[in-house]
């Protein structure tokens, strides 16, 4: 299916664009106008794009419906500051109260239940209850358009972090298992980051793979393997050697049968089973005696038919 967004409606766009590009984290933004009304608002198009500066990046939407804009573009406008606060499931429910249009008049701190605490560097106010919150100023705005959809992007240099101590891990860093962050998908769906649904994956850094384009035709090849799997073979720095200590019974079994098809699917059943559990090197002990076994075979075929 190919989609021709210069043929559809901005409705439309929308719902390809949230639907494909999540999850989303939340930033829910604190800001003020010049006569101090705070305002409150929850923006899904929201990340971090420097280090150095620290820069956060939020994009209030004109409505697509009517084309009116949000009052926290208003007020970055006359007081261009704010603080950002991670959405966490805790506070799901009240940061969706905030979501809600109150005219520019109604605090929407009182009507999520939310506490106001004072910021240090700047002036709108920090939601006490949240757990990670961001003081920042605004360094630009950028109109990316004049029509319903079109975004103003901000981008908020971060002056002060606060982190409450009880979503930090044993080395004070932040715990996402802890934190529970939520973030937004498309429709009305979101998801929370919990300890049941976190996993890990090693980054390369100056580590080079030896990518798919290595990896031996038989392994490449697999019915068994899914690319994931694959993946995790490519990761090594170069193809492992026969370990001559490595025992697994089912396997030794396995090679004492005749070279089938239903052998190699047993063989790399085993491999995947491994790879699910991260246990690498042992996959490839596994998947190098077959490798082995069938370059022999190859071997032996050549030697007879020179015969």
């Amino acid at each position: 299916m190919q989609i021709d967004f210069s043929n559809i409606d901005a409705k439309q766009k929308q719902g390809w664009l949230h639907g494909a590009v999540s999850p989303r984290p939340i930033g829910l933004v604190s800001t003020i106008d010049k006569d101090s009304v705070p305002n409150l608002a929850p923006f899904s198009f929201f990340n971090v794009v420097s280090i150095d500066p620290p820069i956060l990046i939020f994009s209030p939407l004109r409505r697509v419906r009517d084309n009116t804009t949000k009052h926290t573009v208003e007020n970055i406008r006359e007081v261009p500051e704010a603080v950002i606060h991670i959405v966490s499931y805790e506070m799901l429910k009240q940061m969706n109260l905030t979501a809600c249009e109150y005219p520019e008049t109604i605090d929407e701190f009182l009507k999520a239940g939310f506490t106001k605490e004072k910021a240090s560097s700047v002036r709108p106010w920090l939601i006490k209850e949240c757990q990670v919150k961001f003081e920042c100023r605004i360094k630009e705005m950028r109109s990316l358009g004049n029509r319903g959809g079109a975004g103003t992007v901000c981008f908020a240099e971060v002056i002060q972090m606060h982190v409450n101590e009880t979503v930090l891990n044993e080395d004070l860093a932040i715990d996402p298992g802890k934190l529970q962050p939520v973030a937004r998908l498309g429709a009305d769906y979101y998801i929370k980051v919990s300890k049941a649904n976190l996993f890990s994956m090693a980054k390369p850094n100056r580590h080079l793979g030896i990518g798919f384009d290595q990896l031996p035709a038989n392994i490449l090849r697999s019915t068994i393997l899914t690319a994931n799997q694959l993946g995790q073979l490519a990761m090594v720095s170069a193809i492992p050697g026969i370990n001559e200590k490595f025992n697994h019974l089912g396997m030794r079994y396995l090679l004492e049968l005749p070279l089938t098809e239903k052998r190699t699917k047993e063989l790399h059943t085993i491999a995947a089973r491994m790879l699910d559990l991260e246990l690498v090197d042992e996959a490839w002990q596994v998947l190098l005696r077959e490798n082995l076994v069938m370059e022999v075979s190859e071997e032996l075929f050549v030697i007879d038919r020179h015969d």
